[in-house]
């Protein structure tokens, strides 16, 4: 008898994924989420008595929502349904909608209805457990690895209450795997030996996902060397097993905008090791390099603007490099690029100029071009007053006193130099010529 014979022997549950099999049953066993599951918590303390309103988890995947939801199951003294929005539709609701009205008209139990991959479901699926919702006859929880505030009905979320689980804490997820080699449901029966990195590489590169770590020791288990009725689990099994890092990146969902956010603010905050972070994410990912420079573009725009007017130069050439060779080697232009915006001093005032320009374009009417700034290059135009009186700046050494706004506008200022970067010598030149700026 070999060791997978000991082992469907001893325990048949085998034929389970090791992470269905190890999912915890009870509040004492799950593990993290302490922010929301602490002991002193107002979900703790729902849950042990009993008192689960309706809820949105939030969150990404093998993090424990479902698990969760299924404890709760275990817990609730209320009939408990649990519907996947992948392979169920309206009239799965509406069967578990009718049966709990019966059983709190007919019994006064309550009904809990668990919903996977609620963000799934379209606008109309979503309005069918609304009503049941609002009358009391189900409790829904809702478990999404998008932002519920895009992806579920305002209505709904209003009578939900949003709870967010976040990626499990290193120290956790290497607690799950010790959990699993001395656990009967996991991996007790065997002789298990392993370099003592092993444990480390697979909590990292889990990235926060206990089903990912489970699985690729599930792999080790099954596929490493064996001697003696014992496994040795090496680093470079580990390697095999769990493979690449998978970032929690989804080009069309929540993370999308997350990552593209912080990479914005982190070159407009100065950060270049934040920005080049950032930008590796996004390109391991897959993100299209021409949607990154363009971004880039705007920001060199935005925030740093004549604060270093060659940021721009920088960020437009980085952009028409990407355009001209692609990835894998437009990542050193981007990089570059990136760099510097962030490494630039900063200033937005250009935006605020332009933008409190364009407001008074807008909602303030304006007395028209001055005669003498008019077009005068047409037969006729000096009899109606075009062009006369106008002071060409170049006959008085490149610079006169006149007025250019419109006498409805004289003195308006909109763009305010700040003292950063070049912008200072554009502010000390501004008022050297026109005496206040």
């Amino acid at each position: 008898m070999d060791l997978f014979d000991i082992a469907n022997e001893k325990n048949n549950k085998e034929l389970k994924p090791l992470p269905e099999r190890m999912r915890p049953e009870t509040l004492e066993e799950f593990i993290g989420q302490e922010h929301i599951l602490g002991r002193d918590k107002m979900l703790y303390r729902a849950i042990i008595t009993d008192n689960i309103s309706s809820a949105i988890f939030y969150g990404p995947p093998g993090v424990g929502k479902t698990t969760l939801a299924r404890i709760i199951a275990n817990t609730t003294k209320a009939i408990f349904y649990e519907l996947s929005a992948v392979n169920s539709g309206t009239a799965d609701v509406k069967k578990i909608i009718k049966e709990a009205e019966d059983n709190l008209k007919f019994y006064s139990k309550r009904t809990i209805l668990f919903i996977d991959e609620i963000h799934r479901f379209n606008k109309a699926q979503q309005d069918s457990v609304l009503n049941a919702v609002e009358k009391g006859i189900i409790i829904l929880i809702g478990a999404t690895t998008e932002n519920p505030y895009f992806e579920i009905n305002n209505a709904l979320l209003s009578r939900s209450m949003i709870f967010g689980f976040k990626p499990i804490s290193y120290d956790n997820v290497k607690k799950a795997l010790k959990n699993t080699i001395k656990s009967p449901k996991g991996f007790s029966y065997l002789k298990i030996e392993m370099e003592p990195e092993v444990l480390d590489y697979f909590a990292v590169h889990s990235n926060g996902d206990i089903r990912k770590a489970l699985n690729a020791l599930d792999m080790a288990v099954k596929t490493s060397s064996r001697k003696d009725d014992k496994i040795f689990i090496t680093v470079n099994d580990a390697k095999e097993c769990i493979q690449k890092k998978i970032s929690l990146y989804d080009k069309s969902g929540t993370s999308h905008y997350d990552t593209i956010s912080a990479f914005i603010k982190s070159l407009r905050g100065s950060s270049p090791d934040a920005a080049i972070f950032y930008l590796a994410k996004m390109l391991d990912s897959g993100e299209d390099p021409m949607f990154i420079a363009r971004r880039i573009v705007i920001q060199a725009s935005e925030d740093v603007g004549n604060a270093d007017p060659m940021a721009l130069v920088v960020a437009t050439n980085a952009m028409n490099a990407v355009h001209m060779i692609g990835m894998p080697e437009c990542r050193y232009a981007l990089s570059e690029a990136a760099i510097y915006v962030a490494s630039a001093p900063k200033s937005n005032a250009s935006c605020i100029a332009i933008d409190s320009a364009l407001t008074d374009v807008k909602e303030r009417g304006d007395s028209g071009v001055p005669p003498y700034l008019r077009d005068a290059n047409y037969k006729g135009a000096s009899k109606l007053g075009n062009g006369i009186g106008y002071m060409y700046p170049h006959s008085y050494g490149g610079f006169v006193k006149q007025q250019y706004l419109p006498d409805s506008h004289k003195d308006t200022v909109y763009y305010k130099p700040t003292f950063n970067g070049f912008e200072d010598r554009i502010k000390n030149r501004l008022i050297k010529l026109w005496g206040k700026k």
